[in-house]
């Protein structure tokens, strides 16, 4: 068995609207190690980016535990997350989330100055390899929609980070661009040995991983791939 790099434990999370309760996640447990990469499916709703989210320190468990890097995440404080996030964690959203006052190249080193590290021939590895050279001095807003989730995943693994979150990450592109994205995505994770959680609605996508976890109705199985 490989490092655990998160384990949720019994985790529950719900939200009030108006006078209803959701239970969102109901006493789940999970566990993903180094060098896991897992396809989190479920019907639209039922909570997988909320699940990301409680991963990634943006929103917050009910009851239960979450480990991260083997240490009681429940503890740290506003500042212990800043570097989890910073230095273990890169994120692509489903919106992208680009920086758009500026361009590819500086978007992509966004991360790295965070790091206080300096552009390395692993960066130009991934621009070469997500076909971004001709474009890296263009604006993002100037860019093809495949272009800008190809700078997205970059800039997500421009640091190496330990785990790698992915919402949908083919969710705005055709199905030739969203096969080469995954493609050039888990190959790009493997060779910096990143582990990956990924939403997504695509079975294709899904087959690009190694697991496959179920969300419905609060609960969470491991189905084969």
């Amino acid at each position: 068995m490989g490092k655990s790099i998160v384990a949720l434990s019994a985790v529950s999370k719900g939200f009030n609207d108006g006078d209803k309760y959701h239970q969102v996640l109901d006493k789940i447990d999970l566990q993903l190690e180094d060098a896991d990469t897992i396809a989190l499916t479920g019907p639209s709703g039922c909570g997988k980016s909320t699940l990301l989210n409680i991963i990634g320190g943006f929103e917050f468990i009910d009851s239960g535990k979450l480990n991260l890097f083997d240490e009681d995440a429940s503890q740290w404080q506003d500042k212990h997350w800043s570097q989890f996030r910073r230095r273990d964690l890169g994120v692509v959203f489903q919106q992208f989330n680009l920086l758009t006052p500026l361009n590819v190249q500086d978007n992509i080193a966004f991360s790295l100055r965070l790091n206080q590290r300096p552009w390395s021939p692993w960066v130009d590895h991934l621009i070469k390899q997500l076909g971004l050279n001709e474009v890296k001095k263009r604006h993002v807003e100037a860019l093809s929609g495949g272009q800008q989730q190809r700078v997205a995943i970059a800039r997500a693994l421009a640091h190496q980070p330990r785990l790698l979150l992915a919402d949908e990450p083919t969710g705005n592109l055709d199905e030739k661009a969203g096969f080469e994205v995954m493609q050039l995505l888990t190959e790009l994770a493997n060779e910096s040995s990143t582990s990956i959680l990924m939403v997504t609605h695509s079975n294709d996508c899904a087959q690009f991983m190694k697991r496959r976890w179920h969300l419905e109705q609060g609960k969470i199985n491991e189905s084969p791939v």
